[in-house]
């Protein structure tokens, strides 16, 4: 069933999932399309984002943020389409980003976490990849956190996604030896040939140790970390004296149920961190750099219209197949930024 203006398709967590979820932990439903009050806005959403930080959510373990409660509905980012306003600053046409909105077709908003952007903008899915949350992590976790300089040696894993592609292409702006890691032949490729990468190597091959010794025979000053699991094990012999490792996700265990086998290698990490004097910082985009969004939008939106930051989609039809999109995001089958057109 297509978006309608009587009815509003809504996505639930219907089951806290147990290792990874199935389509049995979501239910979709319909309710009546909500009415604005005083000091809200009416929000159509055309746009939804995917991303694996939702696997925390449908969680109830301690973490940064509260999760999604059973029967509510599954949180995300959206570009949408102001209808009604009863809010100062904002007029229907209005085309915005809500940081704050859910797998729906409708989102009542208070102005919270929203952003205005450009009506006549070319393609307004980018404001929820490179433009938008996963831009905004790569760009700031590189040059805040990782702060690298010209000629040092930059590693990057899931080096295709939306947060990789941008760790990798501003250390090329910034001047450094850039390796990412990605699953499969295809995705190392077109790294290395449209993005630019120096190096990429695929994380299923047996050896992705040696291979990613040999790409950077300098040894690693900053391993940007958003996977964890065993590229972290290939990475950790090769950092530097001094290195920093910007921590915003570990994808590789969000569906992990128990701990992985073999050895607690917990000290040999810390006494790695102690004798290298590694910096590794863990963040959370909003949490920590919420102010620098307008910044990071100015530096951003030049290199993407010039061509210097390139940009790859994955995308998908229709709100109703979120689910099965999502679950295929935890297992590595999007080849780019995953969204969810939901409307024209």
């Amino acid at each position: 069933m297509p978006q309608t203006s009587a009815i509003n398709r809504q996505i639930l967590l219907e089951s806290r999932p147990v290792g990874a979820p199935t389509q049995a932990n979501f239910r979709m439903v319909e309710t009546p399309v909500p009415t604005v009050q005083a000091g809200q806005m009416l929000l159509r959403n055309r746009w939804m984002s995917l991303d694996p930080y939702m696997r925390g959510r449908m969680s109830d373990a301690k973490s940064y943020a509260d999760p999604v409660p059973v029967g509510g509905v599954m949180t995300c980012g959206t570009v949408s389409e102001v209808v009604s306003s009863e809010l100062e600053g904002f007029e229907p046409g209005d085309l915005v980003m809500c940081f704050a909105s859910g797998w729906q077709d409708y989102t009542l908003s208070d102005g919270s976490m929203v952003f205005r952007l450009d009506r006549n903008m070319p393609e307004p899915s980018q404001a929820l990849g490179v433009l938008g949350m996963p831009g905004f992590t790569g760009y700031m976790g590189l040059t805040d956190i990782g702060q690298p300089k010209v000629g040092e040696t930059v590693v990057v894993g899931a080096a295709t996604g939306p947060v990789g592609t941008v760790v990798g292409q501003v250390a090329k702006i910034l001047g450094c030896h850039v390796v990412g890691v990605a699953g499969g032949a295809e995705k190392c490729e077109y790294a290395v040939k449209e993005l630019g990468f120096d190096a990429c190597i695929d994380h299923k091959d047996p050896a992705l140790a040696e291979k990613l010794a040999a790409a950077c025979p300098k040894g690693i000053d900053v391993y940007f970390e958003n996977v964890g699991g065993k590229v972290f094990d290939a990475v950790m012999p090769l950092l530097n004296a001094h290195a920093r490792v910007p921590l915003c996700g570990l994808i590789a265990q969000y569906n992990a149920t128990s701990l992985p086998d073999g050895p607690d290698r917990l000290s040999q990490l810390m006494r790695l961190i102690l004798s290298q004097r590694i910096r590794m910082q863990g963040f959370i985009i909003f949490d920590n750099y919420g102010h620098c969004f307008p910044e990071f939008l100015k530096t951003m939106t030049p290199w993407v219209a010039e061509g210097k930051v390139r940009v790859k989609e994955d995308r998908v039809e229709g709100l109703e197949n979120a689910p099965e999109a999502f679950i295929g995001l935890l297992e590595g089958q999007n080849f780019g930024k995953l969204v969810v057109k939901i409307a024209d």
